[in-house]
């Protein structure tokens, strides 16, 4: 009897340690929110950082100052969206931010677009290449839902050498339509999605001393475009 209870242990034992593997790395888009075939998975890109004053950063005035520009560059580990090869789409350019430290402390500051970017669909993921500089800073992605609500995502910590594709999963809203990450209306199926805001990056009190840069590139999110390629095409538009 102890020998049969000791294999079941050892059974479960073994399943767990399998599950818990399974669940490093990325996030699976195809199991974020409810499992159904009813899916059409998209990778499709936010913003390759290639408009030179259209993200801005900022942080309080009584922790330092900020600046940001686009710098030539990139990752070289990055492989392109396969809708867009031919297309000649611009990509040599990264956006950089310098910080500047007044004083050592719990400081954070923001890089965000100067209006917010829509993502069509029902997004699962978001990724941005980012290099930290080994810094052991957190990055926190914010989005804003459906009904104009703000989320702070928690992406991961900086502290890595050179370029990093950091992705994150955005928690699913609940059956009931109304707590969590709201993504559509099930009253209305032409307004859905969510929108990027920026990020935030709050810095290790250790850390925050004099001068800290960070780079971004190639923002992405898999979405599940299926609603949006499946609506009525004689429904109303309201709105008058």
């Amino acid at each position: 009897m102890k020998r049969f209870i000791l294999i079941a242990l050892f059974i479960l034992i073994a399943v767990g340690m399998v599950s818990a593997q399974d669940a490093i790395g990325d996030p699976d888009p195809y199991m974020i929110g409810v499992d159904s075939a009813q899916q059409q998975l998209k990778e499709v890109s936010v913003d390759k950082f290639e408009n030179e004053g259209f993200w801005v950063s900022h942080m309080s005035s009584d922790e330092g100052y900020t600046t940001s520009k686009l710098f030539t560059g990139g990752p070289s580990g990055k492989e392109p969206i396969p809708d867009e090869e031919g297309l000649n789409i611009p990509d040599k350019h990264v956006l950089g931010t310098r910080v500047d430290y007044l004083r050592r402390g719990y400081n954070s500051f923001i890089v965000r677009p100067i209006r917010p970017i829509p993502i069509e669909g029902i997004t699962k993921t978001v990724s941005v290449w980012i290099a930290g500089r080994n810094f052991n800073h957190d990055l926190v992605l914010l989005i804003q839902d459906y009904f104009g609500r703000n989320y702070e995502i928690y992406v991961g910590k900086l502290n890595f050498q050179g370029w990093k594709k950091m992705t994150v999963a955005i928690p699913p809203q609940s059956t009931d339509g109304v707590n969590g990450v709201i993504q559509r209306s099930y009253h209305y199926n032409n307004q859905m999605g969510i929108k990027i805001m920026g990020f935030r990056i709050d810095c290790d009190p250790m850390e925050a001393f004099g001068n800290y840069y960070i780079y971004f590139d190639d923002l992405r999110a898999v979405t599940d475009l299926f609603a949006e390629n499946n609506r009525d095409p004689d429904d109303m538009a309201d709105g008058w």
